[in-house]
């Protein structure tokens, strides 16, 4: 007699302890409606691509749940039942306060509530340990340590940070949670700062909160490891930086002058006669003329005179120099005339010399900032046999910007003139004005300044700006 195969699921009871979940595996692929006979008091989460199942409980008491497959069949029965006792509600506040720590683990092991894990963040864990503090929570075991991945990270910010205080051949790497410092520096005052450095990082801003409220047990070895050698050896001194230093010499010069004059001087040419007016013995007067008044009159009518002169000039000049930091560097360029003075046997030769001399002595500051003492003397010839020497001569400090220019000094000469009735009468030899009348203006403006402009550029090498000078200096060909 063959009898039948029961298909019927039994019944299997689970204990859920409130604020514990409890997971569960599955042997089939579970459908994602699951029913449950009492929703206030279990909530589930369904993991269908794992098979798992996770029973939340919500508050005590019993209740079903029913798992079906795929294709609708039941494959699993529960009854769930739902404790709550000292433990459980410790874990539940728990969670409450620090559940969305990431990395953060809370559980019951035996009879005690822990709370362990590899905290992600740093910060969180002064978090952790305020919430620990608290009476309630005394019981509670600290099992938290920092994960491997921060534990990196924070060594790579204190290598950083290290190597910005002038200590590139310091690094720090992570054994055994424990930061181990390495290199080679040459006092030991540098290898104290470097261990203070990296201290400055670990305790305050990981350890501190933990450690006053003396949640984290002290290792015996200390969580930095100083292994950094000591090489008393100079280094040598490093490459001074270069400069490129443009000097330029700006002079503008401006001239205008307007006469307007209006002279009126008729002329009697000598021996032509003349006429003498007198007066009597008896009070009256006479008049007597000596030969004839036929004479030629020059200068009958008036003469009207306006003339306008305007002028410029700009004279440029420009000195470039490269030199050392520290270190004083000069260029200058001469333009020699030679002439004469005097005639005959008093005639000796001369000679006017035109120069533009630059001298400056940089000094490299932070942020590219240059000092510079510069003295600018510039000479130039005015006029001709013989020519006048004009100089102009500048000596400051300034301190300007890489790459950037500065006016660092200029003159200003502004003349005007006016002048009245400064118009002499033409002289006729051998005549004689009737009369002069002269009303003239002549008006004068003469300007001259000079800038000087200052352009540092800090460059790698003196070879720097070689290839745009040779372009200006390349002949072109058509």
């Amino acid at each position: 007699m063959i009898r039948a195969q029961s298909t019927e699921t039994k019944e299997v009871a689970v204990e859920v302890i409130l604020g514990i979940d409890k997971i569960k595996k599955l042997n089939f692929s579970p459908n994602s409606q699951v029913q449950i006979g009492n929703e206030s008091l279990l909530r589930i989460t369904m993991i269908p691509q794992k098979r798992e199942i996770t029973f939340t409980g919500l508050k005590p008491g019993k209740t079903s749940v029913t798992l079906r497959n795929s294709v609708g069949d039941i494959k699993a029965k529960y009854l769930i039942t739902i404790t709550a006792n000292d433990q459980s509600r410790l874990v539940k506040e728990l969670n409450d306060f620090i559940g969305d720590v990431e990395g953060l683990e809370i559980g019951v092991k035996g009879e005690t509530v822990y709370v362990g894990g590899n905290i992600i963040v740093p910060n969180d864990i002064g978090r952790v340990v305020k919430v620990l503090s608290q009476e309630k929570f005394a019981g509670v075991l600290f099992l938290v340590e920092l994960s491997a991945q921060t534990e990196r990270l924070v060594g790579r910010k204190m290598q950083e940070e290290i190597q910005k205080n002038q200590l590139p051949n310091v690094t720090v790497r992570v054994v055994n949670h424990t930061y181990w410092i390495e290199g080679i520096v040459t006092s030991e005052g540098q290898k104290r700062r470097a261990e203070e450095i990296a201290k400055a990082f670990y305790p305050d801003r990981i350890a501190s909160l933990a450690e006053r409220t003396d949640q984290v047990i002290q290792a015996k070895k200390p969580a930095i490891q100083n292994f950094i050698q000591v090489n008393a050896k100079s280094q040598p001194p490093p490459v001074p930086k270069l400069l490129k230093i443009t000097a330029q010499f700006v002079e503008l010069t401006k001239d205008y002058s307007k006469a307007f004059g209006f002279k009126w001087t008729p002329l009697l040419s000598n021996g032509a006669g003349s006429i003498s007016i007198g007066k009597t013995a008896n009070g009256g007067v006479t008049t007597r003329s000596d030969g004839t008044l036929s004479g030629t009159i020059s200068n009958l009518f008036p003469k009207l005179n306006s003339a306008k002169q305007a002028g410029y000039a700009r004279v440029v000049q420009s000195g470039v120099l490269v030199v050392k930091d520290n270190t004083t560097g000069k260029i200058s360029k001469d333009d020699t005339r030679r002439f004469s003075l005097g005639a005959g046997e008093f005639q000796q030769a001369s000679s006017a010399t035109a120069r533009f001399s630059v001298e400056v002595l940089p000094q490299i500051l932070q942020e590219e900032k240059i000092n510079m003492k510069i003295g600018v003397n510039v000479s130039t010839n005015v006029g001709q046999d013989p020519p006048a020497t004009q100089a102009n001569n500048l000596s400051t400090e300034i301190i300007v910007k890489s790459k950037e220019s500065a006016v660092v000094g200029g003159i200003v000469v502004d003349k005007t003139s006016t002048d009245y009735d400064k118009l002499p009468p033409d002289e006729v030899e051998g005549a004689n004005p009737l009369f002069n009348f002269i009303r003239s203006k002549s008006y004068t403006n003469s300007k001259t300044q000079f800038v000087v402009f200052v352009t540092p550029v800090i460059i790698e090498s003196a070879s720097s700006g070689a290839d745009e000078i040779k372009r200006k200096f390349r002949r072109r060909r058509r």
